[in-house]
C-alpha cells in the first residue's frame, strides 16, 4: 500500500467541498460516513461532547471541545454557528469543567467579512472569559493563516481568553512564531494535517518535521510562553519534554481516542494533560485528516461500517 499517495487522496477528500455535499446530502452515504465518524468524533450534540469530556477529566486529564465545521460563506449560518459556540462555552462554565473552548474561524465568519468574524470571533470569547476559561483558535489551510494571525492578532489586544495554534509544517511558521510570541496567548503547537505543496509546507512524512517541530517548541519555551504540545508523536515529546525544567507553561493535549495510554502515562509523570474532543456534524474535514494521517485506518473504516444490509 502506498501509504503517501493514500494520505494525499484522502487530505483531497478532506478539503473538497462538493464531495462533502454530495455525500452529506445523500441518506445511504451519510449513514455509513456516520459510522466512520463515530470513532473519532463524541456526537452531533453539546451533552455528547460534554460526556466525552467529563470521562477525560475523570482519568485526570483537562479537555478541549471543539465544535466542528469550516468553510461557512453564509452569514446568517456563520451567525448560528457563533450562538453554538457561546453555548458551549456557558455549558463549560455552568457545569465546571476544565475545558478550553475550540474552533475554526471559518466556522464563524472567515469566508464572509473581516467585520463579521471579528465581532464573531469576540463573542465566543468574551463568552469564554465569562465562563473562565479559553477559545482556542484551530488551524486552517495555509491560504487562510494570514486572515486567521490577522484575526487572533486583532483579538488578543481585547481580550486574553484567546490562544492559537501554530502548524510546524508550514515553512512559514519559523517567522509567525515571533509575532506569536509578543502576544500573550497559549500557542497549541501542531504537525500540521493539511495537503499543501511542498513549496509551502514540508511533508508529513519528512524527517525534517520533527526537527522543526522541536526547535519551534524550544523557541517558545525558552520564553516561559505557555505552549501545548499537541502531536502523538512519543519519541518527540520526550525529547521536548527532557528539556524542560519548569512545566508549569507546558501541556500535553491528544485527541480523543488515539492516544489515551500515552496520555494517561505523561499524567501519572506529572504533566499537565488535555484530551481534545469534537462534536457537530461538521466533522468531514477533521475525520478524512486523522485518517490521512495514518492510511491504515481506512481498513478499520471499513471494520467500523459492519455489514451493509439493503
Amino acid at each position: 500500500m502506498d501509504t503517501t499517495i493514500a494520505a494525499e487522496t484522502l487530505r483531497a477528500w478532506a478539503l473538497d467541498e462538493r464531495a462533502r455535499a454530495h455525500v452529506m446530502g445523500d441518506p445511504v452515504l451519510a449513514d455509513m460516513a456516520r459510522r466512520v465518524a463515530a470513532r473519532y468524533v463524541a456526537g452531533e450534540d453539546i451533552d455528547a461532547a460534554e460526556l466525552a469530556v467529563k470521562s477525560a477529566v475523570g482519568r485526570g486529564h483537562n479537555g478541549s471541545i471543539e465544535f466542528a465545521g469550516e468553510s461557512v460563506r453564509d452569514r446568517d449560518e456563520a451567525i448560528a454557528a457563533t450562538e453554538r459556540f457561546v453555548s458551549l462555552a456557558q455549558r463549560v462554565g455552568a457545569a465546571e469543567i476544565p475545558s478550553t473552548v475550540s474552533g475554526d474561524l471559518s466556522h464563524i465568519g472567515l469566508l464572509v467579512s473581516t467585520d463579521l468574524v471579528r465581532a464573531n470571533a469576540l463573542r465566543t470569547a468574551e463568552a469564554c472569559e465569562a465562563a473562565g476559561t479559553v477559545f482556542m483558535i484551530s488551524a486552517e489551510g495555509s491560504d487562510r493563516t494570514d486572515a486567521v494571525l490577522d484575526v487572533y492578532e486583532w483579538l488578543s489586544a481585547r481580550t486574553s481568553s484567546v490562544g492559537i495554534t501554530l502548524q510546524a509544517r508550514l515553512h512559514r511558521s519559523t517567522a509567525d512564531v515571533d509575532r506569536l510570541l509578543t502576544l500573550p496567548g497559549r500557542i497549541r503547537l501542531v504537525k500540521g494535517a493539511f495537503l499543501e505543496p511542498s513549496a509551502v509546507a514540508l511533508g508529513r512524512d519528512s524527517g525534517e518535521l520533527a526537527v522543526r517541530y522541536q526547535e519551534l517548541a524550544t523557541r517558545i519555551l525558552a520564553t516561559g510562553h505557555p505552549l501545548t504540545l499537541a502531536t502523538h508523536d512519543e519519541p518527540l515529546l520526550r525529547t521536548i519534554l527532557g528539556q524542560v525544567a519548569e512545566a508549569a507553561a507546558v501541556e500535553v493535549e491528544m485527541l480523543m481516542g488515539l492516544g489515551d495510554d500515552l496520555l494517561d502515562s505523561l499524567h501519572a509523570e506529572g504533566w499537565a494533560t488535555r484530551e481534545y474532543c469534537i462534536f457537530g456534524d461538521g466533522w468531514w474535514l477533521y475525520v478524512l485528516n486523522r485518517m490521512a494521517e495514518s492510511p491504515e485506518r481506512v481498513f478499520r473504516a471499513i471494520t467500523d461500517l459492519g455489514p451493509l444490509t439493503p
